[in-house]
This record gives C-alpha cells, sequence and structure tokens, in this order.
C-alpha cells in the first residue's frame, strides 16, 4: 500500500513536505478549515516549489466554503508550479462547515462542484449559476497563469452514507474517508462507487484512487497499546470524532445513535469540559478550538481504547501490517497518517512500516 501524511496548514509546513519526499512517501495533503487551520492553496505553494516528486493534495474543500471559479483558478495555478501533482479532494463540509457554526451542503451540490472543478480544472467550459443567472465559464487565458493541460486528480470524501460514494461514480472520482478502517465499509463504498459509474461518461485521464485518514502508533515491546504515548499519538482523531458527535447530536442524532454507552458518556464529559451544550448556538466557538492538533494531558481520559480501535492503527509492526493488508484487500490504495507530536520521526515511522 502506498503512504502519504497530512499535515495543518501552517509556515514550515514545506519543510515538511521535502521531509516526506526523501522518505519516499507518494502524497502530502493539508486540511481546508479555514477558521481553524491555515490556507490550503498558500501552503501548497510554498510545498510545490520545494519539492519536485510528491503529490500535493487538498483534503477536503467544498463549495459550502470556496466557489468553482475560485477554486479551480487555485488548483490550476498550484497545478502550473507542481505540473500533473496535484489532488483535490471535494467534499459537503462536514468539518469546515461545522467550525463556523453552520450545516455541511447537499450531495447534489457537491457533485455540480465536482464537475464544474473537472471541466475548468480541464481547459473546458462549465455552467456557473448565481441565483436565477446561468453563464457559460472558462479561463480566458491559461498560458503562464494557469495549467490545465496536466491532469488534476479528484476524490471524494465519504465515509458510511451511500451518497457521497455515488458522486464518486457519476464522476469518475477516487475516495477519500476519514478514521474509516473497517474493510466491510470499504467494500460498501466501492460498491456504491461501481453501481454509479455504469453508464456514466468518464474522463480517459481521470483516476479512481482511493485514500484513508488515520494516526498510526507502532509500539514498543511491552508498550501498553492504550497508555499515555498512544493516547498523545491517536488522541486528536478521537477528540475530532467526540467533538463533531457534540456537535451534531441536537441535528443529526442517529449518528450519536450508533455510539455505545461509555461513548456517549465520553461526549457529555467532552461538553462538560467545554463549558457548552449540544444545544448552544455558539458550541462550535467551545468545541473545535484546537480541532485536529495535539490533545491535553487532562483530556486523555477520552481518549477511549475503543476509539482508539475504531480510528486509529495501534499495534506491534506484525498486528499494523495485518489490518493495512486487510484494508488494501479491501480497495483502500493509500493510507493517509495525520501526525502531530513529531511529524518528522511519525512520518519516518510511516515510511519504514510501508516503503
Amino acid at each position: 500500500m502506498r503512504a502519504g501524511v497530512v499535515v495543518a496548514a501552517q509556515p514550515g509546513v514545506e519543510d515538511l513536505a521535502v521531509r516526506a519526499e526523501e522518505l519516499g512517501l507518494h502524497s502530502f495533503w493539508v486540511n481546508d478549515t479555514p477558521m481553524v487551520h491555515g490556507d490550503p492553496f498558500v501552503a501548497l505553494s510554498l510545498c510545490a516549489k520545494a519539492t519536485s516528486r510528491i503529490r500535493l493534495g487538498i483534503g477536503v474543500t467544498s463549495p459550502a466554503l470556496r466557489s468553482a471559479p475560485a477554486a479551480a483558478s487555485g488548483l490550476a495555478s498550484l497545478n502550473a508550479l507542481a505540473p500533473g501533482r496535484i489532488i483535490c479532494g471535494v467534499g459537503t463540509g462536514n468539518t469546515a462547515r461545522r467550525t463556523l457554526g453552520m450545516r455541511p451542503t447537499t450531495a447534489a451540490r457537491l457533485e455540480n462542484f465536482t464537475a464544474a472543478l473537472q471541466d475548468l480544472c480541464a481547459g473546458r467550459s462549465t455552467e456557473y449559476r448565481e441565483g436565477d443567472r446561468v453563464r457559460g465559464i472558462r479561463f480566458l487565458h491559461a498560458g503562464a497563469h494557469v495549467n490545465t493541460a496536466d491532469p488534476i486528480e479528484f476524490v471524494v470524501a465519504a465515509l458510511l452514507g451511500p451518497k457521497a460514494a455515488a458522486v464518486a461514480g457519476r464522476r469518475g472520482t477516487g475516495l477519500i474517508s476519514f478514521g474509516l478502517l473497517d474493510p466491510t465499509a470499504w467494500h460498501a463504498l466501492h460498491d456504491t462507487r461501481r453501481h454509479a459509474a455504469q453508464g456514466a461518461p468518464h474522463d480517459p485521464d481521470s483516476r479512481a484512487d482511493s485514500y484513508v485518514v488515520t494516526s498510526l502508533h507502532l509500539l514498543d515491546e511491552g508498550e501498553d497499546p492504550h497508555g499515555d504515548a498512544a493516547r498523545d499519538v491517536t488522541g486528536h482523531l478521537v477528540l475530532s470524532l467526540l467533538a463533531f458527535t457534540a456537535d451534531t447530536a441536537a441535528d443529526t442524532p442517529a449518528f450519536a445513535e450508533q455510539l455505545g454507552p461509555e461513548e456517549r458518556e465520553a461526549v457529555r464529559r467532552l461538553l462538560d469540559r467545554r463549558g457548552t451544550t449540544s444545544t448552544a448556538p455558539d458550541r462550535h466557538t467551545k468545541l473545535y478550538p484546537n480541532y485536529l492538533g495535539r490533545i491535553a494531558p487532562q483530556d486523555r481520559d477520552l481518549v477511549l481504547p475503543s476509539l482508539m480501535n475504531t480510528l486509529d492503527l495501534v499495534g506491534t509492526r506484525d498486528d499494523l501490517l495485518a489490518r493495512i493488508t486487510t484494508l488494501e484487500q479491501a480497495g483502500v490504495d493509500e493510507l493517509l497518517v495525520q501526525p502531530v507530536i513529531d511529524p518528522p520521526t511519525e512520518m519516518a515511522q510511516l515510511a519504514k512500516l510501508l516503503i
């Protein structure tokens, strides 16, 4: 299986991209969460100039954040700096919208956005709508400004619901998912994508790879798989799930209902510690600070073993390779690790394991 990393956009990110390339990793991604992290287009511009081989991804942007012309301009500009190395993840904005206190957009809008990006980034015209006004648009001058000749890879963000996977099938794109380490769930996503792809027109240059974002901790001999070290390395994914569940409990109760009693109690404790409730209008300002950042020691107890086992890869070398092989057999092409404690060391650990 291929290996890559996902980091927050911030000054110095290009140094991590250089190190990832030196280690032989396949891709380097940054998040697009405007009120939490830096700008991914700025970050990847620096990475594009500092590297020559590694693929550079945005994971993920959304029509609820950016218009298609603006996003396409950013992507095609990156493609001019790093020809043929750009990957764009697109989604409904579950995280990026929630951190604004808003709900994500619809699958229909996601599909229109994806289609427009595919057209514009390939140098084709597309339909652009604002209210009742519809116009055909295209890049009016390419040249040195943007690159529409080399293909950009698109992937649609999907978790367990079939709608996003169906969009990927109809648009001929790949998939990206966050913390989805269940091979059965991956089989279901791929079945949905294949079914939706039947009869759909596809760009012959498009790719349809699958990526999963997780965290990874290789245990030392005799180390507790749920000890402080493991919780510190993997806890950011667990707390992100708890925060998302706390935030959506009122408007999407079915998500919280999938959790067991211990997990629901952890959600309740998180709300108490952050001084908010699942219905407070400003809860997003309390739940999402330091989102996907290093967890505080006092929150280690919220990093439940059950959630670590679900979202993260923790184990001995043999344990990890066995789980990764199962994911690969389920159709996952690339493992994306999100390091927060010591990114260079965690990237080296990933490279040693898979390259």
